[in-house]
């Protein structure tokens, strides 16, 4: 208990760290060297970085901590002593991994609740939401902060602006157990407050804050939020565009219905399949959990079972978490492991295993993670390997093995030329659409941007049932849009960064040319309530939830 408080604990602001006016003009010069010899210096690793620092000292003997030499550096551009520089930004800046995508991910816990589901694999832990350990570093800050959503969003935005990172696009990522399992009224209270800590003010009503989003200096590009695939009915998919949902992650964990009957999960295979055609219809994004060594499961039934999810047209999620599973002692399956029941893969098992999975990854997906964040002294036995993708990374290169998902092909902070930038097509069918995935990528095979394009074979319908939401009835769907490289403020541009170029428009421009020439009257975007302004300005208005336009004539 003591090793969990002093870690949470540490994920807060220090005194130490905290800088008032006085310290930002009393280390003004100190910090001024210090970028010097950042900015000369021709890549700056860690040693080279500490011997700067050591060179500098604050106070005589302590050193400025990273987000210290930030924090000082905003306030001499600020008074107008040094013009801001991005690219010295991104070098000084810390954990740069965190926004390298585009955007600025915020994670929120939900409050400690069951779950209507009964997995064998899942810990119970009476402090947290089902599934969640108390030790993990995300559900340590929330418990941190008394799950209050207000308090766990405004202080990540803190955390990332004292490290220097751009904080104006938020992904606000809801984790916690099923979302769509919790009281409405709790739902709808727990997003308001998120907003409130976005928009920097109260509001009466969550409408209210979404508006005020709209123009507010924390922008949120992306709603996800987590249910399961038999909590997944129409009225519950129009309930989630309502509070604002882009995306919504799903356990499938596995696509065979026997594995699912042993290991307690209570939905079937087919149930996976159509709440993944249901949302698809929405527009909204998917991303799916699979657990590779369930109870019942070989390596060999674990690499047909992954060939599914890319076989079955009703499948195919944009994204994807590979969570092996854990033995943990809270579980009813560590009782199944006692009874020599249950075998956890060894390590070399696994990463063969996962290193296969990922290979076949196709390259409209996305892989997020590839290991369950769970501190390993909770692991009773099995894989502990928590930089597992490291590892996989280091094997795949001495072997000359690829991995072709987004997540292994996109720019992140590399420089993007206009001139080696060529768009790319690639076609694939679902149970009732007909997926384009647009994107820009360099000859290096390397992606700067992407747009998912949907072109439904029924639109507005989804079984021969209407979806209840008139705007989509006539309308090719954008599910997403999404431009790589470090995220950037708002207006800020940086010419060999592949944000704020003009990329998103190309690609809606292509997206609306493909639609006009498949049929469609109407193009209609499931846009995040902070990008509203960004479609309008492109000609789109707000119909429900949507940004609708036609498509424009060439």
């Amino acid at each position: 208990m003591a090793a969990t408080r002093q870690r949470a604990t540490g994920n807060r602001r220090t005194g130490r760290d905290r800088l008032d006016r006085t310290d930002l003009e009393r280390y003004a010069g100190p910090v001024a060297a210090i970028l010097a010899e950042a900015d000369a210096a021709d890549r700056l690793d860690p040693a080279r970085w500490n011997r700067i620092l050591r060179r500098h000292p604050r106070d005589g003997a302590s050193v400025f901590s990273k987000s210290q030499v930030v924090r000082v550096y905003r306030h001499l551009c600020a008074t107008g002593r040094m013009e801001f520089d991005e690219r010295l930004l991104r070098k000084i800046r810390m954990k740069p991994v965190r926004t390298i995508s585009g955007v600025t991910p915020v994670t929120v816990l939900t409050r400690p609740a069951p779950c209507p589901g009964k997995c064998i694999f899942c810990p119970t832990d009476v402090r947290m939401p089902k599934s969640y350990l108390h030790d993990e570093p995300a559900a340590m800050r929330a418990e941190l902060l008394a799950f209050d959503p207000f308090a766990q969003v405004s202080r990540r935005i803190e955390a990332f602006a004292f490290n220097g990172h751009a904080t104006d696009k938020i992904e606000l990522l809801v984790l916690g157990g099923t979302w769509s399992a919790y009281p409405r009224d709790y739902q709808e209270r727990f997003l308001l407050r998120c907003f409130d800590a976005m928009n920097g003010t109260a509001s009466a009503t969550l409408e209210e804050a979404h508006a005020r989003n709209e123009t507010a200096r924390h922008r949120n590009v992306g709603l996800v939020v987590e249910t399961r695939p038999d909590h997944v009915d129409l009225e519950e998919v129009r309930r989630l565009r309502r509070l604002g949902v882009t995306k919504v992650q799903m356990g499938a964990q596995s696509l065979d219905d026997e594995i699912l009957r042993k290991n307690g999960r209570g939905h079937t295979v087919e149930e996976t399949r159509i709440a993944m055609t249901r949302l698809r219809a929405f527009g909204l994004k998917l991303v799916l959990h699979w657990m590779p060594n369930l109870h019942g499961a070989t390596v060999a039934s674990d690499r047909a079972d992954f060939e599914r999810l890319w076989s079955d047209p009703a499948l195919r999620p944009d994204e994807i978490k590979i969570y092996s599973t854990a033995l943990l002692a809270n579980s009813d399956l560590y009782r199944l492991w006692e009874r020599g029941e249950y075998t956890p893969y060894g390590d070399e098992e696994l990463l063969d295993l996962v290193l296969d999975c990922k290979e076949r990854v196709p390259e409209y997906c996305r892989i997020n993670r590839l290991y369950r964040d769970i501190p390993s002294t909770n692991i009773i036995a099995g894989c502990k390997m928590s930089n597992m993708r490291q590892h996989l990374q280091e094997r795949m290169a001495r072997e000359g093995r690829r991995c072709r998902c987004l997540r292994c092909r996109e720019v992140r902070g590399d420089a993007v030329a206009e001139e080696d930038l060529r768009p790319v097509e690639r076609r694939y069918a679902t149970r009732e659409t007909e997926e384009r995935f647009l994107s820009f990528e360099t000859a290096g095979d390397r992606l700067a941007g992407y747009l998912r394009l949907s072109l439904p074979a029924r639109p507005g319908s989804v079984e021969g049932i209407d979806l209840g939401v008139p705007e989509l009835r006539d309308a090719a769907l954008v599910r997403e849009v999404h431009v790589y490289g470090p995220s950037l403020r708002l207006g800020d541009a940086a010419q060999d960064r592949a944000q704020h170029r003009g990329l998103g428009t190309r690609l809606l421009e292509r997206a609306e040319r493909i639609a006009r020439e498949a049929g469609y009257p109407r193009v209609a975007v499931i846009a995040s309530v902070g990008t509203r302004p960004y479609y309008a300005a492109r000609g789109y208005r707000r119909e429900g939830t949507y940004m609708v336009r036609r498509p424009r004539d060439d």
